[in-house]
């Protein structure tokens, strides 16, 4: 679906955008009903990889899985919602570009910036329901049933998603200026696991990383039950901190790379 032309008709306000992010919510639920064997695909994809890891790990080192199993289910989750939101809105880029509607979505009265936001923000929602999926799916395999408090959950995921928006933002502009950059997609999965494994708590430094903070919090939240407002104050203010900053950078550096696709005359090649 690409954005409508400039049309001085059009409400541009905030009840227009209101408008415009319903249609691009119900566009992608209508996309999920309409094309059930891809969207359950993409679902038992993740089942059965988290399934793998569990039990070939459980029959390697099934002490060692016991013990950081708890650990593991968090990590896996925010993998996973971290992917869903990075790769939605990059891959979103991708397809316009190749589709050859890009240059369509520019001349949206709301502006790019706005269009791309809104889809993102679709994005994440959709993660976030089929990450409550996988979440039920994994604590009924292992039979570890953690807090799920969703006062303190949701916040916590989004401010810990939040970096991943950021990287998705900046590759989606990388997508624009340079149209394939599917490898680089493919190598975030794996800096993603890195980072959401840091050992922050040995080393703090690695606190200010992207996911590293979420990470340790959503444990710290599923793991022992403890509620967002029971958390130390300085450590929300760092997940604070890092989800504004690298979402920001990331804006910027999508900003930056539109300008640049322009200048350079590649907005609608391909």
């Amino acid at each position: 679906m690409s954005a409508p032309t400039a049309d001085a008709s059009v409400d541009t306000g905030a009840r227009g955008y209101l408008r415009f992010f319903a249609a691009s919510l119900r566009k992608r639920v209508l996309l999920m009903v309409r094309y059930p064997v891809n969207f359950f695909s993409t679902i038992a994809n993740m089942l059965i990889l988290f399934a793998a890891v569990f039990y070939g790990g459980r029959a390697i080192a099934p002490t060692a899985i016991s013990n950081s199993i708890e650990g593991i289910i968090v990590g896996y989750l925010l993998w996973t919602l971290s992917m869903s939101a990075f790769s939605g809105l990059s891959w979103n880029v991708t397809r316009e570009s190749q589709w050859g509607t890009l240059e369509q979505l520019f001349m949206s009265p709301f502006g790019f910036g706005r269009v791309m936001l809104a889809k993102t923000v679709t994005n994440v929602l959709v993660s976030f329901f089929t990450g409550s999926l996988v979440l039920l799916f994994m604590m009924t395999v292992t039979g570890r049933w953690l807090a799920i408090d969703p006062l303190t959950l949701l916040p916590l995921g989004v401010l810990a998603v939040a970096p991943a928006v950021g990287i998705g933002f900046a590759l989606g502009g990388l997508a624009i200026r340079f149209k394939r950059v599917e490898n680089l997609f493919q190598i975030m999965q794996f800096v993603f696991i890195g980072l959401i494994a840091a050992p922050v708590s040995q080393y703090p430094l690695l606190k200010w990383l992207p996911l590293a903070q979420g990470s340790q919090l959503l444990r710290t939240a599923m793991k022992d039950g403890v509620a967002l407002w029971a958390l130390p104050a300085g450590e929300i203010g760092v997940l604070v901190v890092t989800a504004v900053g690298y979402l920001g950078l990331g804006y910027a550096a999508f900003h930056y790379c539109q300008r640049w696709a322009r200048r350079e005359g590649v907005m609608g090649h391909y």
